[in-house]
């Protein structure tokens, strides 16, 4: 039985979560932050390492490691006699050491449990050179790797490279582009996939059911999966308000009702799809105080490509790609809604979360699709041409027409096409790898796209402005409760007391990016931003104090587990939400927050009197802590169900300084 206690982790605290809802959480507080150890020009790419082997698969699992993951192939770097799949990259060095994971994780999904261990879930068979099924699916030479399309992989991330990947035993049926889910209670959702690998999925081989992990029992099958064939791998996944998860592939949309079993159909994604080999760009909204929390879902490009289309006698390298942009708010509405759509059409784009609620788009191509073949169209092997060496920023609170913006931003120079991924780190930088549309390890100077060991960072436009160092930010947080209090210097506020007001404090979950898709979502699986309620009070040293509630009480908005905590653009500080255990764990109201606040000297009023803004308490009587549904009987949670919660999540913590 593995220990699903992490190493290194805080020791539970069930009394904060426990908490009455009044006055202020009482527990320690992690140190403040200090200024970034490296430093970048905004808006551009930096060449800052060697990611060992191929990126194609990577989270952050620490403040300072990223961890990588490739198929089994013939990569330069070795471990225990045989080239590497795996890697640990070290943020604060730009080096990195190979590790072993035992089984092929060629094409495998990826996800945190709630005690924070990251699972690594399914793969396919052997290979040998060439990327070729190899006689012995049991660990034989040339690459040593066994048959990894059943393997459960499990981590937990340290910062002494001493931990390692091991085998925790079998799935009980083979996945092969799976998407994997954190859910509220810790557990994962494992759900799609097939069970030996093809451009696309058919029939004979399809697994068009879903688990859990751990075990709750057999899979139960999707009917939305089934009829979803043949670009239906990797179901796009995200866990919803209301204890439901959306599931979209190919063309079809669901709600899924895992708990009990069942799921019933909602409209379409129109204009394109979405799922792999289209491979568009996902991500949830940021879900916020002023939309209660809503979770809405964005997907930017794909193909238009009809299920009839998905073959090979034709050459799907040059077909343009999609630039529609869609959303949706299942727990609200079943009907898509379009947005701005992108600057130009891109399949295996990128979208990943930025603390200050924008979102960035990079990586990709804007012909053909996922995916690669030794056809006589491809483009080396790849089936996809024209790579988005520029990125783009969208602000979902800018007016329609102008929600994309490429100011000041400048071009990549590296290809990022099939097998490359990307992810926010803890400074607020992008980190951004892999790249190999080939069969094995290709760098033949005579292919268009070889395999990609480069490492860029991204750096977001408030990348090199002075970093806070907030004071106060607890060890660890709990659902509901006592709020608490972070205190800002001065100098934290830039010497502008207003700035107290414009403060915003986030949690971040970064998740699994693959695919050139994130947060595993093609992907980003998991990747979420959840602003927490907060009032402030300026202080006589024209400082401020920050009171801030703790998570919503209902742990599917935001699934527990080890969180990050920033001062948005601060340093990220490791802390833990919620007790670090695997098993139930109690929610509270939240309790009321003092009203805002400056002092006389502050006040631009001059009355003599300390000032409010009108700001409300903070009380959240009038807030619903999970979003109104097209089916109300279907969402609501009842109180035990809003108090359930288990383990950890990546995530950070920011406040945003404007």
């Amino acid at each position: 039985m593995f220990d699903f206690t992490p190493r290194n982790m805080h020791a539970a605290v069930a009394s904060a979560l426990c908490a009455a809802a009044t006055g202020v959480l009482a527990q320690s507080s992690v140190p403040s932050p200090g200024q970034p150890s490296q430093t970048g020009a905004v808006g551009t790419f930096q060449i800052v390492g060697n990611s060992v082997v191929s990126a194609q698969q990577l989270f952050v699992g620490t403040s300072d490691k990223v961890y990588v993951v490739d198929k089994t192939e013939n990569n330069p770097a070795s471990v225990g006699g045989h080239p590497a799949w795996a890697a640990e990259y070290a943020l604060s060095s730009n080096n990195g050491r190979p590790m072993d994971v035992l089984t092929n994780t060629f094409c495998a999904g990826g996800g945190v449990l709630g005690n924070g261990t990251w699972v690594n879930a399914g793969g396919n068979q052997a290979v040998t050179y060439g990327g070729v099924t190899a006689q012995s699916q049991t660990a034989e030479k040339p690459y040593n790797d066994a048959d990894g399309g059943k393997s459960l992989r499990l981590l937990d991330p340290c910062d002494d490279g001493e931990c390692n990947w091991v085998l925790a035993g079998n799935l009980p049926s083979r996945r092969w582009y799976p998407s994997l889910e954190t859910l509220e209670d810790g557990s994962l959702l494992i759900i799609g996939g097939c069970e030996w690998g093809g451009f696309v999925n058919d029939a004979a081989q399809s697994n068009p059911t879903y688990e859990f992990f751990p075990s709750r029992g057999e899979a139960i099958t999707s009917p939305m999966l089934q009829d979803s064939l043949p670009a239906n791998l990797y179901p796009i996944t995200f866990l919803l308000p209301s204890n439901r998860a959306l599931v979209q592939a190919n063309w079809k949309t669901a709600i899924l009702d895992y708990n009990a079993g069942s799921e019933y159909k909602i409209d379409d994604v129109p204009d394109a799809v979405r799922t792999y080999p289209a491979s568009a760009g996902t991500v949830m909204m940021p879900m916020t105080p002023s939309n209660n929390w809503t979770a809405t879902v964005m997907m930017c490009g794909g193909s238009n490509l009809q299920p009839s289309q998905w073959v090979t006698n034709w050459d799907i390298s040059q077909h343009g790609a999609s630039d529609s942009c869609v959303q949706i708010s299942p727990d609200v509405s079943p009907h898509w809604t379009h947005v701005d759509s992108l600057p130009e059409g891109r399949v295996m784009g990128s979208l990943i979360l930025l603390p200050n609620g924008r979102i960035l788009c990079l990586n990709g191509a804007g012909t053909g699709v996922a995916g690669y073949g030794n056809d006589s169209w491809a483009i080396g092997q790849s089936y996809a041409d024209h790579p988005v060496l520029s990125p783009a920023i969208y602000d979902p609170s800018a007016p329609s027409g102008s929600q994309w913006s490429r100011e000041g931003l400048q071009a990549s120079t590296i290809p990022r096409m099939y097998h490359s991924s990307a992810t926010l780190l803890p400074d607020g930088s992008v980190y951004v790898a892999g790249s190999n549309p080939n069969t094995d390890y290709n760098i033949s100077p005579g292919i268009t796209y070889q395999t990609e060991y480069r490492v860029e960072k991204f750096y977001p436009s408030y990348f090199s402005s002075r970093r806070p160092q907030p004071s106060g930010l607890p060890t660890q947080l709990g659902y509901g409760g006592a709020y608490f209090n972070v205190t800002l210097s001065a100098d934290d506020l830039f010497h502008n007391t207003d700035n107290a007001k414009a403060a915003k404090i986030v949690v971040m979950r970064f998740g699994f990016s693959t695919h050139a898709m994130v947060p595993l979502r093609l992907q980003n699986m998991g990747q979420r931003l959840v602003e927490l309620e907060s009032t402030y009070t300026v202080n006589s040293d024209g400082g401020a104090t920050i009171h801030c509630s703790q998570l919503p009480p209902n742990p599917a908005i935001m699934p527990p587990g080890p969180v990050l905590v920033n001062d948005v653009p601060s340093i990220g500080v490791k802390i833990m939400a919620g007790s670090g255990q695997l098993g139930v764990q109690q929610a509270s109201a939240p309790a009321a927050l003092p009203s805002s606040t400056a002092p006389e000297a502050f006040s631009k009023s001059g009355s003599g009197h300390a000032q409010t803004d009108g700001v409300s308490n903070g009380s959240s009587k009038d807030k619903n802590w999970t979003s109104d549904a097209v089916q109300p009987e279907r969402f609501r949670l009842s109180g035990n169900e809003m108090g359930a919660l288990l383990g950890l999540v990546g995530a950070v913590l920011a406040l945003l300084s404007v």
